[in-house]
């Protein structure tokens, strides 16, 4: 099928090492993820080192995977494209050498995406294939950014917490920053308070499954307005997101900040003497003798207090208020009619709850990715890679990591 606007795209910047095969942005004909999960569970978070070394083990048999499952051939292909950051750099690494290689040896072109952009690209393309779906839809060009209206996009995962005005403009899409985190990003809050609760990694999926069975207003976590610092004289922060994301022009009504509820989390931990339970949970779920192989939520739910339950549901409730405050914020002050919520914490049921009714309170839509797009995958990155590929925007043969790869101005 030459001249099909088959894309391959290949992922790997952070612990899932994906590829996949989409048809113009808008059509997946396949996506195969190898998740390293098991590999990282029992650090409580990803081992830079170990998902390297698993990269190198699943890259091969992924794509051809994603080959198979399309019932294609490299010959059929019409570009390569690959995450070029950011990430972990040897994880990067590994998809960029393995992505150069094949468009070397197939002659085809190579695109290097944003990762952040794929997780936008990752609500566009469900909504286009939502629309392909329906009978009455022309298949001319769908995905072409001429087609698309401006939105605000919240893309809010383990590694980022960042708001984007995404405009599109003839066959390309611009992104403005707009806001992001000072300090850990939404997810990493998660995994980290999970961890201290002595719940398993992903820390996500278990709080949002737990948070259901506590009060989400027994304990009052409270968000301090973020202010200018005056010393810094208009320069960026030396936080760690500085220089993937300075703030210097950034209006602090719309910036984050979730290391304080993490801190707060840990003092109500200690103060109600909490701990010896998490530590209990812990060898209980995951590293005793007796640990269910795979612990479920009724095995959770067995080990925790109400109290606990309670602190898990009032802290997913202040951290999911937080982001649709400057996100709704935000879309006010920029008259942003469209919302795009995206990112691994974008699959939280709270979360995807809360928004839809404030995006329909405020007469705006709202926009999710689907579960298996909101993580880390492949068909994110062909999607952003399609307008790209109509404009000729291909990377050279140097191209390489950039672990602090910025997205917009």
């Amino acid at each position: 099928m030459p001249g099909a606007g088959l894309i391959l795209a290949i992922e790997s910047s952070c612990d899932e090492t994906a590829a996949a095969i989409v048809q113009r942005g808008s059509h997946t004909l396949s996506s195969i993820v190898a998740s390293q999960i098991s590999t990282h569970a029992r650090y409580g978070g990803v081992v830079p080192e170990l998902a390297s070394r698993e990269h190198l083990r699943a890259i091969v048999p992924v794509v051809r995977a994603a080959l198979a499952q399309a019932s294609i051939t490299l010959a059929d292909l019409d570009a390569i494209a690959v995450t070029s950051g950011p990430g972990l750099a040897g994880a990067l690494l590994v998809g960029i050498t393995y992505a150069k290689a094949l468009a070397f040896a197939t002659s085809l072109p190579l695109i290097a995406v944003n990762h952040l952009e794929g997780h936008i690209h990752a609500v566009l393309l469900n909504e286009h294939e939502t629309e392909l779906s329906k009978p009455q839809v022309s298949e001319a060009r769908p995905g072409a950014p001429s087609e698309e209206e401006s939105a605000l996009a919240l893309v809010v995962s383990g590694g980022h917490t960042h708001l984007y005005l995404a405009r599109p403009t003839a066959d390309t899409w611009h992104y403005s920053l707009i806001g992001r985190t000072l300090d850990d990003a939404a997810g990493e809050a998660y995994d980290k308070v999970a961890k201290l609760l002595g719940l398993g990694y992903p820390g996500g999926p278990w709080i949002d499954a737990l948070a259901k069975h506590g009060n989400p207003h027994a304990v009052h976590f409270a968000f301090s307005q973020i202010k200018t610092k005056l010393h810094l004289a208009g320069k960026a922060p030396r936080t760690k997101a500085a220089k993937t994301a300075p703030i210097a022009n950034l209006d602090t009504h719309f910036l984050f900040s979730f290391s304080g509820i993490k801190t707060a989390v840990l003092r109500y931990v200690e103060l109600h003497d909490l701990r010896p339970e998490a530590e209990s949970r812990r060898e209980a779920l995951f590293t005793g003798p007796d640990a269910p192989a795979r612990p479920t939520l009724e095995d959770a739910l067995a080990t925790c207090s109400q109290a606990t339950l309670d602190l898990i549901a009032s802290f997913q409730h202040a951290v999911i208020g937080d982001l649709m405050k400057k996100t709704f914020a935000a879309a006010e002050f920029l008259a942003a009619r469209r919302i795009l919520v995206t990112g691994g914490v974008a699959a939280n049921r709270e979360l995807r709850a809360r928004f839809t009714a404030e995006a329909t309170r405020r007469d705006l839509r709202v926009s999710f990715p689907t579960l298996a797009l909101s993580t880390d995958n492949a068909a994110m990155i062909a999607a952003a890679a399609w307008p790209r590929f109509l404009n000729e925007e291909f990377a050279q043969s140097d191209l390489s990591a950039d672990p602090s790869l910025a997205l917009g101005a």
